[in-house]
């Protein structure tokens, strides 16, 4: 009934599997019906823990999978999307007791053999999240196909700051435990960017293991992808995913990169030690301080990196200078910008109203102080930065000299 090679892959893996086995494999499928059963076939080959999701089929699905019997199905009627039926098949593990879900596609694209060589690296890198990547210098890709994959790899370098090649395969293992108490936005293809974003925030290591695919060519080959309707999708979904980490997850990164011996190394490293001269080591600083307090919440970080590219600066020493705007400086900058306002248009400085006092009038003026006192004191705060700035460069690079 079973190939025999495929055979052989079951037996090894029986030697070679995890003592402690908590995993098992989630089909997601909606009308692959014409290679939904040798995928199954192949699965069953390698182990009995399948979990197909069947994600309101129109077509013979039903039918196939009435055909295994040691099959775990989950059907519900109505097409909810890939993201959806991912969800469905984490919660159904998580209730049956796995640890771990490897995901693979219903189109015949995955190989299953691969299954056994994702397991094997839980055992080397036990909690880790193992992506599938495979070698787009063999793969019969679309340049629609590629530019997405490239698209996906960007975004998700700049939400993480980790590099991968391939953030677009579903054929992942997930480790479904550390990913019970998270609620997630998404139900369609942008999912799985979503949990991948989210997992590396979450501190889970991502590991990425070559593997083959094969892709039916012309009509063979069935995908349920809309480039408009997904695509603005994943759009949306990155434009979300940017405010909460240019908003949360960077200055708390920050913070707690924070330390007396990361600061004292930064100093050295990209200020007193540095190969920029003086000038522009200090016109960094006082850039990155003035777009930290400028009132363009949200978006300061990308408009500091993207001016410091036009203007030629240190990028790195602007994108921690305008990390002034972390949390704990925020009520501070915000006073003392409003306090600055009050000054330069001679206006009441007090912040403190009755709930009475508070009129549409009200509101409108203290807007227009705020944004006005932001802007000079970021100019003065700026000037300050730089002062100091300036002067301890002076100040190492004369002991430096004569030291030597």
């Amino acid at each position: 009934m079973f190939d025999p090679e495929i055979r052989k892959v079951y037996e090894m893996n029986q030697k070679e599997r995890p003592v402690k086995s908590n995993w098992c494999v989630i089909v997601p499928t909606y009308n692959n019906c014409r290679t939904l059963g040798e995928v199954l076939k192949k699965l069953l080959s390698i182990t009995k823990d399948v979990v197909v999701v069947n994600d309101g089929s129109t077509d013979q699905t039903a039918d196939i999978l009435a055909t295994f019997s040691p099959l775990q199905v989950i059907s519900y009627p109505d097409n909810r999307g890939k993201g959806f039926a991912l969800r469905k098949g984490f919660t159904y593990a998580l209730d049956q007791g796995y640890d771990y879900a490897v995901t693979i596609d219903a189109d015949g694209q995955h190989r299953p053999e691969n299954i056994i060589s994702l397991v094997g690296e839980i055992q080397h890198e036990p909690d880790s999240l193992i992506i599938g990547t495979r070698d787009f210098q063999q793969v019969n890709l679309s340049r629609g196909s590629r530019f997405a994959n490239k698209f996906s790899n960007f975004w998700f370098r700049f939400l993480t700051g980790i590099r991968l090649q391939d953030t677009q395969s579903g054929f992942r293992l997930y480790p479904i435990r550390l990913l019970e108490t998270m609620r997630f936005y998404t139900t369609r293809f942008e999912f799985e960017f979503e949990i991948l974003v989210r997992s590396a925030w979450k501190g889970i290591p991502i590991k990425s293991l070559p593997v083959a695919v094969s892709y039916p060519e012309g009509k063979e080959r069935v995908s349920h992808f809309r480039p408009f309707s997904d695509f603005l999708r994943i759009t949306l979904l990155n434009t979300v995913l940017v405010f909460i980490a240019l908003l949360y997850i960077k200055p708390f990164y920050f913070i707690r990169y924070l330390r007396k011996d990361t600061i004292l190394e930064f100093i050295k490293k990209q200020i007193i030690h540095t190969r920029d001269s003086m000038a522009k080591t200090t016109f960094s600083v006082m850039f990155g301080v003035f777009m930290g307090i400028v009132p363009i919440w949200g978006y300061q970080l990308v408009t500091a990196i993207a001016l410091a590219y036009l203007f030629r600066l240190n990028k790195f020493i602007v994108i921690v200078a305008s990390n002034i705007s972390i949390p704990p400086m925020i009520p501070f900058i915000l006073y003392a910008s409003y306090v600055t306002g009050g000054w330069v248009l001679r206006m009441d400085q007090n912040i403190l109203y009755r709930t009475s006092d508070i009129t549409f009038e009200f509101v409108k003026n203290n807007l227009y102080q705020y944004v006005v006192g932001s802007l000079v004191f970021a100019v003065i705060f700026a000037l300050f930065s730089g002062l100091i700035t300036y002067l301890l460069l002076r100040f190492f690079k004369k002991n430096t000299v004569l030291t030597e």
